[in-house]
């Protein structure tokens, strides 16, 4: 893996604004096929079960814990390695090996097999995050940082919305199609071609990684970067634990909501609804992409208009306010008597559930010193996976088969889980508000210290 600095490509002076939002553009488009390789399988659990001979609550194991696994736990050492090394280089390494692991879902034949794989895809995506949050706040400054950032993560939901559009072509045209003279797929099922069809372009546009030139790391104040050790940085993360627990857990719990929905919302309407998965990947999958986009930019933008006029803890305000809206839209959706008026109560769902993926991690940069961005960044992502990827889906399936006992029972089961955790996250960011103001004034007093030393 590449990952030495770029110092001589570095960008020494002002970027040009189209330039940094070029760079936000790649960095987004790399997140979409990531999101695609890692949520291809929810529009896959019926033929896959049928196959593998496993459980709802086995292919949650496969939509979650498999995949987050080392997703969580190697996103703390690729923080650090986003603070000290080449992050285009560190992004670039990750999703060919993502890549890769995706198109070898294609080719597994057993469950240990598969879930191996889905390892390799989590251990590749732990490079992403916490080095394009890194880019990203070198480009901006600070009162447009919660926009540029939710631009990028408007990646989760237009590669969600492309896994099942693309997901259900593929099936569709797998199932009727004669693929025996073709090589390689010939003895394929149609859910493995869907993993090789998602899979290989993303090894393709890893190369485009490298017109993006490292950025030179400031913070916010102007000072030069200075990579800080590990004790400092656990030392500063400690002094900010009233904030980062409120900010952390209750964001963790609405992703929570987010991946256990958008594992079980394609069986919940075929199941539920008699939809088939073209029809499932087709409609749902353009309300992710269109209302989820459009959701986590206002996330962002209105965290940005609320912190021109004057609110200090407007990205956990946002967050917040996207808690309490989900929770009437979770219960109304689960509970409709077709499947178009469910569709139609998930778009503003949808919308609301995207606002605070933007606002969370741009909160993490604004609140800590340049030289432990990624590494924060690391902390919170493994937080926020560790609970939203890696219980979310498995919770829900949980609750099907062994509370309910019964497949049909799936809309109960996300009802319970949406509402629990959405109710939980409301009462953690709520208490953060206070928490995280008092941790941006710690910031410019470390800030100011820093600069009286130097």
């Amino acid at each position: 893996m590449a990952t030495a600095p770029d110092r001589d490509n570095s960008v020494a002076t002002t970027p040009s604004l189209g330039y940094a939002w070029y760079v936000v553009g790649v960095l987004m488009v790399a997140y979409v096929f990531s999101f695609i390789d890692r949520q291809i399988l929810s529009l896959l659990v019926g033929p896959m079960k049928a196959d593998l001979g496993i459980s709802d609550t086995g292919m949650s194991y496969l939509m979650g814990i498999t995949f987050a696994l080392l997703y969580t736990f190697l996103g703390i050492p690729m923080g650090r390695l986003a603070d000290t090394r080449s992050r285009r280089s560190l992004i670039a390494a990750g999703m060919i090996l993502w890549s890769v692991m995706t198109v070898g879902c294609g080719f597994a034949r057993r469950f240990w097999e598969l879930a191996l794989m889905r390892v390799g895809v989590g251990v590749g995506e732990a490079a992403l995050s916490p080095a394009a949050y890194s880019i990203i706040t070198d480009y901006f400054p600070r009162e447009r940082l919660g926009t540029a950032i939710s631009v990028y993560s408007m990646g989760i939901y237009v590669g969600m919305g492309l896994a099942m559009l693309m997901g259900g072509y593929v099936v569709e045209f797998a199932s009727h199609a004669s693929l025996e003279t073709w090589p390689l797929v010939a003895d394929m099922r149609p859910w493995q071609l869907a993993f090789v069809a998602v899979g290989a372009p993303g090894v393709l546009f890893a190369f485009l990684l490298y017109t993006v030139r490292e950025p030179l790391r400031r913070s916010h104040s102007g000072a030069a970067h200075r990579s800080a050790p590990a004790k400092a940085v656990a030392a500063y993360l400690g002094s900010n634990w009233q904030t980062l627990t409120c900010h952390h857990l209750g964001f963790a719990l609405l992703a929570l909501v987010g991946y256990g929905a958008a594992a079980w919302i394609p069986e919940f309407f075929m199941r539920t609804y008699g939809w088939s998965v073209s029809q499932v990947g087709l409609r749902y999958g353009l309300v992710v992409m269109t209302a989820g986009s459009l959701g986590i930019v206002a996330g962002g933008w209105l965290a940005d208009r609320m912190s021109k006029r004057g609110y200090r803890d407007a990205k956990m305000r946002a967050g917040l306010l996207a808690a309490v809206l989900s929770i009437p839209l979770t219960v109304m959706y689960t509970l409709m008597p077709n499947g178009w008026a469910a569709l139609a109560v998930l778009i503003p769902l949808s919308f609301v559930q995207a606002m605070p993926f933007g606002v969370a991690p741009a909160a993490i940069q604004e609140m800590m010193p340049t030289s432990m961005r990624g590494q924060a960044s690391a902390v919170y992502l493994f937080v926020l996976n560790l609970i939203g990827l890696g219980i979310g889906p498995t919770a829900v399936a949980l609750l099907t088969d062994y509370a309910f006992g019964d497949v049909q029972a799936v809309r109960y089961s996300l009802l319970l889980t949406g509402v629990t955790a959405c109710v939980l996250a409301a009462g953690l960011l709520w208490m953060g508000l206070r928490h995280f103001c008092v941790s941006l004034d710690r910031l410019r007093t470390w800030e100011t210290a820093q600069s009286t030393a130097d």
